[in-house]
């Protein structure tokens, strides 16, 4: 099994477990004399073992995440820097719209705000940052599909 198709079964598995969950839950509890609509013992299997593949896949993931290198970097290194921009490109996205806000007061006498930092040059930053996701992404995408996942 390529890494990539664990990573999508254990998104798979994910949207699973939580559906089961409901389905659990709504039938875990009936009015007198009726009867669920799902049996909840069977429904609890199910998610049992569900649960136990997802703990396999992740375990295999994050093996495999540590163990295969792009360009001598290890996968989870290259992980943790995309994911690291996410989170930095989202904080300049919503700085550069405050900074690009013109000034706003009804009247002369108000008090003006004015921005402490370029939108234009944040924009800049922005586009080299996601241009830097972008190409992390694809080595990301190449190892998950071209290695085998690492079981143990």
């Amino acid at each position: 099994m390529k890494l990539a198709e664990a990573l999508q079964e254990r998104a798979s598995l994910n949207r699973k477990i939580e559906e089961l969950r409901v389905r659990i839950l709504n039938s875990a509890l009936v009015q007198e004399g009726e009867k669920p609509s799902e049996d909840p013992k069977e429904l609890l299997k199910e998610y049992d073992a569900c649960i136990e593949r997802l703990e396999y896949l992740i375990t295999s993931i994050n093996l495999s995440n540590t163990k295969i290198l792009v360009k001598d970097v290890p996968l989870t290194k290259i992980i943790a820097r995309k994911d690291a921009l996410l989170v930095k490109v989202a904080a300049y996205k919503d700085i550069a719209d405050r900074a690009s806000r013109s000034a706003e007061r009804a009247r002369n006498s108000e008090i003006r705000s004015l921005p402490c930092l370029s939108a234009k040059d944040l924009q800049k930053k922005i586009d080299r940052l996601s241009e830097e996701i972008r190409k992390l992404d694809n080595s990301l995408q190449e190892a998950n599909w071209s290695h085998e996942l690492i079981e143990e």
